[in-house]
């Protein structure tokens, strides 16, 4: 019986605690301080700026999600106090963290628009002359030729022709030219249009374009979205995950029910109760000389623990070994020994 007793337990002792809230916690505050680390990296210059910024960051994000857990239960002052720091604690952080998610905003723009240059690049190349001289030159010779028009032929009328001929043909080679001009700037202009399109995220783009804000604003307000929800998720699990487990509340005398291969005890009374533990706690042979002194019970916390047991023997809730008795209250070797003694003690031998 002793060695099965010590496979269960060892069983017991390798499998992983099942407590979600712990675990999905160390993955909120794990993913805080790796945004808080990138933040400070950003806004730091030199090495030990940045080695500061880091520092800060860590600490805030840790105070954040930890000070509500570890306040509870203290004076009424203490909490006052550490809830204006937490609250300063979280502005702080999801301040960080907003950094973060708008510099990765603008390098993921960036990345695209590197992806997409080839398609998006200056295509017509840009012309030697501006639009404005083209059309300053175009002025000068539309005022030569419109006095070319005007000028009487009196004995030499070929030359005169052929000047108002060649105006007329440089005045359509510089509206050519003109027009070309327009045409590469509105390429230029579509180009860039599709740049910054693509440096936009496209549901802020829409999103903007919907509640008629700037695209600015809505890569702010998601970003602050994003830490406040981080951040409270990451409060709210550390505070489950870090609760004290509740007491079992007291219950009357009841008769234990006997399992097979095992001695049932008698209905346990508070007073038979108390004189065992004052009897256990006096003698020191009952406990192995490795036991958590500590973890054994006290004389008013033993007769709960032991008429709740009893109870729950005789409901059929759990047998009564050490194993069953250490999974069934959630307590220590030594804590459940000393309560399987107690039963036994009370057991009358034949």
């Amino acid at each position: 019986m002793e060695n099965r007793l010590n496979v269960e337990t060892r069983f017991r002792l390798l499998q992983p605690p099942a407590s979600i809230p712990y675990w999905v916690a160390t993955l909120a505050t794990t993913t805080a301080l790796c945004l808080s680390v990138l933040a400070g990296w950003q806004r730091g210059g030199t090495l030990p700026e940045r080695v500061v910024w880091i520092s800060t960051g860590i600490v805030l994000v840790i105070c954040a999600h930890l000070l509500p857990a570890l306040i509870r239960g203290s004076p009424v002052a203490i909490r006052l106090a550490g809830t204006l720091l937490w609250g300063a604690c979280m502005v702080t952080t999801c301040y960080g963290h907003v950094i973060f998610f708008v510099f990765a905003q603008q390098h993921a723009g960036d990345a695209r628009v590197s992806a997409a240059a080839s398609g998006i690049a200056d295509i017509v190349a840009r012309p030697p002359r501006t639009l404005a001289a083209v059309m300053e030159e175009r002025a000068t010779v539309t005022h030569q030729l419109a006095l070319a028009q005007a000028r009487r032929c009196a004995r030499d009328c070929t030359g005169l022709e052929v000047r108002r001929t060649t105006l007329a043909a440089k005045l359509d080679a510089l509206n050519a030219e003109a027009d070309d001009i327009r045409r590469n700037e509105a390429e230029r202009d579509r180009a860039a249009t599709r740049r910054d399109a693509l440096r936009t995220d496209p549901v802020t783009s829409r999103l903007a374009a919907i509640l008629g804000v700037s695209r600015a604003r809505i890569d702010l307000l998601s970003g602050l979205a994003f830490a406040a929800v981080l951040e409270g998720v990451a409060c709210l699990l550390w505070t489950v995950a870090l609760r004290s487990p509740p007491s079992s509340p007291a219950s009357p005398a009841t008769a234990v029910v006997p399992t097979a291969g095992e001695v049932a005890p008698p209905a346990v009374t508070p007073g038979h109760a108390r004189e065992t533990v004052s009897r256990e706690t006096g003698t020191g042979s009952h406990v192995p000389p490795d036991a958590d002194m500590a973890a054994l019970p006290r004389t008013g916390l033993a007769d709960d623990a032991v008429m709740q047991l009893a109870r729950d023997i005789a409901a059929g809730r759990v047998r009564p070994t050490v194993a069953d008795i250490r999974v069934h209250l959630g307590c220590s070797q030594a804590r459940a020994l000393a309560l399987r003694r107690q039963l036994t003690a009370l057991t009358p031998t034949a």
